[in-house]
């Protein structure tokens, strides 16, 4: 029900993006040949965008296409000039509560973008393809830590629906094109080169600058953090992780999502562990010797008050498990805001 890939090129998506970027210095660190795809879109600083590809772009063995996955013509290109053997879809319009601003950008990049990739995936029968969820997808469930085999049909905001749509998408074309396809469900990613419009970055910034912090749900929060390069490990060994439709219902263990009807799976990556939000200001306010102005907030729309990963699926497939404590990654992280921004 799983097999490995002889996998040495790979099509990577949003390489400069936050987890692509981190995802390419991997792959590129064990010797694969990588072609990175992205729209350097303007919803958060550019410029730190193109210092992530720049840093890529030392490395001989990677190269990249400026260009939206909405272009489908520039994208069929690129994947045709480059016959990737695995292609890993990474880029979208991300952000939950960017969603309530501009939900069309959300249906013009993670559903009609997503299309692109998988008509690619599919014309190239590459031999697997893995793409991005969220656990946003999880949106109403109550029932934690979450499990890849619980239903997930109650997505909060337009975010999580585009990305529900987009599991619903990669199962059709795996059933109906015998395409092994793997989605997995990220949990609050963080670390050093990440985004701007994230919590811990915006927190750090504002306290290094004096300005308060909105704590929302007045801090009751939990979220399962997951460090960057624990994430893109998991990413990495996945992708050796090939979904095979199985012969029978019964043949498939009862931890694993792997459907009956297609070479096709879903994977939670997480730390497995919740972690409340006024202890993850706690531990900022300790590695920078600092204080915050908290101003406290009530729940925003579309949020949830918790996350936390059941994440026994990744380490059967691949036994690995996400393990870095958040105190441990927010130092990692402030490090290199402070050396970036040299403050």
């Amino acid at each position: 029900m799983t097999e490995h890939t002889t996998a040495r090129k790979i099509l990577i998506t949003g390489t400069a993006g936050f987890i692509g970027f981190h995802l390419a210095k991997l792959l590129l660190a064990e010797g694969f040949e990588v072609h990175g795809y992205d729209g350097i879109t303007d919803y958060y600083d550019v410029t730190l965008k193109q210092r992530r590809h720049a840093m890529l772009q030392q490395n001989p063995n990677f190269a990249a296409t400026e260009g939206m996955l909405e272009d489908a013509e520039k994208f069929d290109a690129v994947a045709d000039a480059f016959q990737p053997d695995v292609i890993v879809h990474l880029a979208a319009q991300a952000g939950v509560r960017y969603s309530l601003e501009n939900p069309r950008a959300y249906l013009d990049s993670n559903v009609i973008g997503t299309f692109t990739v998988m008509e690619a995936a599919r014309r190239l029968k590459v031999q697997h393809l893995l793409m991005a969820s969220t656990s946003s997808v999880y949106g109403a469930n109550d029932v934690m830590p979450f499990v890849e085999t619980e239903k997930a049909d109650l997505p909060l905001t337009i975010y999580a629906a585009t990305k529900k749509a987009n599991e619903g998408m990669g199962h059709a074309y795996a059933h109906l094109w015998d395409l092994p396809t793997t989605m997995f469900r990220f949990f609050t990613v963080y670390g050093p080169w990440g985004r701007p419009d994230l919590a811990l970055y915006k927190f750090v910034d504002a306290i290094l600058d004096d300005r308060p912090i909105d704590i929302y749900n007045n801090g009751e929060m939990y979220r399962d953090f997951t460090y960057v390069d624990d994430l893109v490990r998991g990413i990495r060994l996945l992708m050796d992780a090939v979904p095979q439709q199985p012969d029978s219902k019964e043949d498939i263990p009862a931890w694993d999502s792997l459907s009956h009807a297609a070479p096709f799976r879903v994977v939670n990556i997480g730390n497995s562990d919740k972690v409340r939000l006024l202890d993850f200001v706690d531990a900022i306010e300790d590695c920078l010797g600092k204080k915050a102005i908290r101003n406290y907030m009530p729940m925003q729309m579309g949020d949830v008050p918790a996350t936390w990963a059941d994440a026994t699926l990744l380490k059967e497939l691949t036994g690995y498990q996400p393990q870095t404590d958040f105190r441990d990654g927010i130092a990692q992280f402030v490090d290199w805001f402070r050396d970036y921004y040299r403050k």
